[in-house]
């Protein structure tokens, strides 16, 4: 199969899983795991942050910071698309009793103003309004990169009213490989921020959420609550510092991949929209007398090809280690036969 359908189903290397067998093991809940711990001092770097905490997964390292920032009946500011709102089970209501108050960006991307007129004043009869989340880059934006100036205004706006933020960095490598910025300065005004493995980077499983030393060790707390604790870790680690040290430049090659394959979509007839491709994901969408995204996927996926159907006319295509140029040729190749038709 040429496996289009998300960066999460990445297929960890031969090299990457070799590296497991030589790593150095421990107990990481006694903080005994000599790996685990040298990819959090690697990551916390990499962020600018003081700490940083091993985690399964991104959704944890979301979760985690919910509880560790909010109380119960605050309110978090965020993109009506974020991951927090439509992938994570309701989590912030159901784990830490925390409602979020969306904003309507421009694909995942809001403003100052918007983030200025979401703030609510205190009252006595409404939620506080406590943290700000911006997703970098933007899933369901198609990848959207969210430029620096519109980091420092918005967050200087939380941050004039005391608002706590977080950054859900699941791509950022990606936004990094496109603009050369550092991680460390988009997280720079972030109170806490993640990056994941089990995208772009191609390891099994696992997330980074980094922040103050205090917050980290709040955040264990929370992890052994959720029973995100483990024991030799390191077996996951040491993937997670392979892809550091052998994955970057993949992140380059997507980005460049889903560009020259969004190009090539947005040409066959009856495609009608297609958001701009910065990074490695392409969404688009199909004339109302085209197949529906379903029957796409399903036509596809008979020719071995497996893409999403994100609406009923909305498909995702999204580029990873698991595709390379000729799985890109191959795909716009049966697309175009199927919307020709």
């Amino acid at each position: 199969m040429y496996d289009f359908y998300s960066d999460t189903k990445s297929i960890p290397t031969k090299a990457m899983l070799e590296s497991i067998i030589s790593t150095p093991l421990g107990d990481e809940q006694k903080g005994e795991d000599p790996t685990t711990a040298k990819l959090e001092k690697r990551v916390a770097k990499l962020l600018g942050k003081e700490a940083a905490i091993f985690m399964i997964s991104g959704t944890m390292c979301n979760e985690v910071a919910v509880k560790v920032h909010c109380e119960p009946g605050n309110e978090i500011i965020c993109d009506e698309t974020s991951h927090l709102l439509n992938y994570e089970c309701g989590s912030p209501a159901a784990l830490s009793g925390v409602i979020l108050r969306t904003l309507n960006g421009v694909n995942g991307i809001f403003s100052a103003e918007d983030v200025r007129r979401a703030i609510r004043p205190y009252s006595r009869y409404m939620p506080i309004s406590k943290m700000l989340l911006v997703e970098q880059t933007a899933n369901l934006g198609g990848g959207a990169i969210w430029p620096l100036d519109e980091i420092d205004s918005v967050t200087k706006v939380a941050r004039d009213h005391g608002l706590i933020t977080h950054m859900d960095g699941a791509r950022l490598l990606n936004a990094v490989a496109k603009t050369n910025i550092k991680a460390s300065r988009y997280a720079r005004d972030f109170d806490s921020v993640w990056i994941d493995f089990s995208k772009g980077l191609g390891a099994p499983c696992g997330a980074i959420l980094a922040g103050t030393s205090e917050f980290c060790d709040k955040a264990w707390r929370q992890k052994q609550a959720l029973g995100g604790a483990m024991r030799q870790s390191g077996v996951l680690a040491a993937t997670c510092l392979y892809a550091l040290d052998n994955h970057i430049e993949q992140q380059a090659k997507d980005n460049n991949l889903a560009a020259s394959i969004g190009e090539r979509i947005a040409k066959i007839p009856k495609v009608i929209k297609m958001l701009p491709v910065e990074t490695n994901i392409i969404i688009f969408d199909l004339e109302h007398d085209a197949p529906t995204a379903k029957e796409i996927v399903e036509k596809l996926q008979k020719k071995g090809i497996l893409v999403g159907a994100f609406g009923e006319r909305r498909v995702r295509v999204v580029t990873c280690l698991n595709v390379n140029e000729k799985a890109g040729d191959i795909l716009v190749s049966e697309l175009s036969k199927i919307l020709n038709n």
